[in-house]
């Protein structure tokens, strides 16, 4: 379904939800109120996706750390969650390995790992109940020493005992999956725009009846109406929360950043790795301690995730940034946690980096708590003021069904009888019952003569409508070709992008619409093509196009190697 930005169109109708944020939770919120038949509009200060929803290590948990705390309830929360997403999104999530060493016979050793994984064999009892081969979660089991330093070499051997396998889930673009609810939403009649921040509430007397938006291409302001607001603006959600009411009573909040490595190594295994950290952590609300935490070394795509390190952060959220020193002191830690691994500063592509709640109080990283529970804030309880609601939470995995709650509430103050839908409903795409067949079948009709890899790569991005993409070679076959020679991206994704997507800029398509630049800068030479395509389509002239390059490369020389030492280095927002 194509999605058009059009404000004047947007400001012409009266909204049973008006959804602020583009995120993760703001797109679910949007797609689950549209099943339901609510009439929805959802706005986004800068680009969908494009802040921490964005930047994570693209683990799906399926809660076994919640063991230690003994939180059974979040762990059948997430498992369910799991099996979910595989359900309705399988080409964009699949099962992962998780290996993690064992060492002594303490909380750390084989023993109590065993027992963990029994646990949580015992908790996910429904774990493969899918149709489906390409999605099986087998048991955990624990391995021995000579097999642990087999697949780890050069992991610390000092005290291992053998190692401990389980599964969760990878998601392969986060990104693809938060485009695939906006154009699931708009298809069901939802609303959407990208670039329009809220700068201001409609009220009456004590309730929210709409907001003020300002396009940012044109500087105008429109007027949107709607019966009840909800806010999705994750490290923003205080920033609305006092727009709409500046004697608001804020809830309690504090944000970490979250820090993720992409390194453009080759993954040197297909699984997931934890590894103990030499610091001391303590979880305050944990009843077994370990006393330390676990850094993860994950394969994704063509490239190396290691994650995650958390650091205080000061500031609003705009102001979200790291430096060179921070970024190469937590690869150290890395490297002194494997000291096999031995990663450089030059293997660093670039960095994930969003903001997180955590809980108040921590004084030094090692104290860094995330906060564990979701929050669903009615203001009408909290401040009297009707028809906004707002959501706090942390969990990428569990946004589905934190927005469903939300929803539910929404559907309260409308008096309207509601069910949410998207754990039976596919997104859109996601009509695979099957997935490995799927992949199999049509890679063996080699449409428009694509290689393996290519359909392969189609498929996991946009799952069966990625016949959709196809489409535009039809009308120009050199829009078949790839991008680079190096990737899969096809020129007709970039077509898509603009054309679908609402792409309006040249880090729109290469950062989170396509592959081209989620792990690094693709470099002037294929910028500046892209810009000329996108050109044509949006209609740049000359001077544009260069500012649009220029900007792009601005943004990828802030990562690590070029920076100067001290300075901060943004978010990848």
């Amino acid at each position: 379904m194509k999605m058009t930005r059009n404000l004047q169109e947007l400001a012409k109708y009266h909204y049973d939800l008006i959804v602020i944020g583009g995120g993760i939770y703001g797109a679910w919120a949007a797609w689950d109120a549209a099943l339901r038949g609510l009439s929805v509009a959802l706005v986004e200060k800068s680009d969908f996706a494009g802040a921490t929803s964005a930047n994570s290590l693209k683990i799906i948990h399926g809660g076994l750390r919640y063991l230690q705390h003994g939180d059974i309830r979040r762990m059948r929360e997430s498992i369910r969650e799991r099996m979910i997403l595989m359900k309705v999104a399988p080409h964009l999530v699949h099962p992962l390995p998780c290996l993690l060493p064992t060492y002594g016979h303490g909380l750390k050793g084989k023993e109590a790992l065993s027992i963990a994984l029994f646990l949580n064999d015992l908790v996910s009892f429904d774990r493969n109940s899918l149709n489906d081969p390409q999605k099986y979660i087998p048991k955990g089991r624990i391995i021995s020493r000579e097999e642990t330093l087999q697949l780890l070499p050069g992991i610390d051997p000092k005290g291992l005992t053998g190692g401990a396998v389980w599964y969760d889930c990878q998601i392969y673009n986060s990104e693809r999956l938060i485009f695939s609810l906006l154009a699931g939403a708009v298809a069901r009649g939802a609303r959407i725009a990208n670039y329009a921040p809220v700068v201001d509430f409609l009220r009456d007397e004590k309730s929210i009846i709409g907001v003020r938006i300002r396009d940012v291409w044109t500087g105008r302001t429109h007027t949107i109406r709607g019966r009840v607001i909800l806010n999705t603006a994750g490290p923003w959600l205080a920033e609305v929360i006092r727009l709409a009411n500046p004697k608001a009573s804020l809830p309690e909040l504090q944000f970490c950043r979250a820090i993720n490595l992409i390194l453009q190594r080759q993954p040197m295994h297909s699984f997931a790795v934890g590894i103990p950290a030499k610091m001391q952590y303590r979880d305050r609300d944990s009843i077994l301690n370990k006393g330390t935490r676990f850094l993860f070394m994950t394969p994704w795509r063509h490239y190396t995730l290691i994650g995650t390190e958390y650091l205080l952060h000061q500031g609003n959220a705009d102001q979200a940034a790291t430096t060179r020193e921070e970024l190469l002191a937590f690869l150290e830690e890395f490297n002194q946690a494997y000291p096999g691994i031995k990663f450089r500063e030059e293997d660093i592509a670039s960095y994930h980096l969003g903001l997180v709640p955590m809980d108040p109080g921590a004084e030094d990283p090692s104290q860094i708590n995330l906060t564990k529970h979701y929050r669903i804030i009615d203001h009408e309880h909290t401040d009297g003021l009707q028809g906004l609601v707002s959501v706090l939470s942390v969990k990428y995995t569990t946004a589905r069904h934190v927005t469903g709650r939300a929803v539910d509430l929404v559907s309260r103050k409308l008096k309207r009888r509601t069910r949410c839908h998207t754990e039976d409903t596919p997104i859109p795409g996601g009509q695979i019952e099957r997935f490995g067949e799927y992949v199999q079948e049509e890679i063996a009709k080699r449409p428009w003569g694509l290689e393996a890899s290519e359909v392969r790569h189609l498929i996991y991005n946009y799952g069966q409508n990625y016949t959709e993409i196809l489409h535009y070679i039809e009308e120009d076959v050199k829009w078949r070709e790839r991008v680079t020679p190096d990737q899969e991206v096809l020129w007709a994704e970039v077509i898509h992008a603009v054309r679908e997507e609402m792409a309006y800029t040249l880090l729109d398509v290469v950062r989170r619409r396509t592959e081209l630049g989620s792990a690094g800068c693709p470099g002037r030479q294929t910028l500046e093509a892209i810009a000329r395509v996108m050109g044509k389509e949006l209609g740049w002239g000359e001077e544009q196009r260069k500012q649009e390059v220029e900007k792009t490369l601005r943004f990828y020389l802030l990562s690590t190697k070029h920076q100067t030492s001290g300075h901060p280095v943004p978010s990848n927002h």
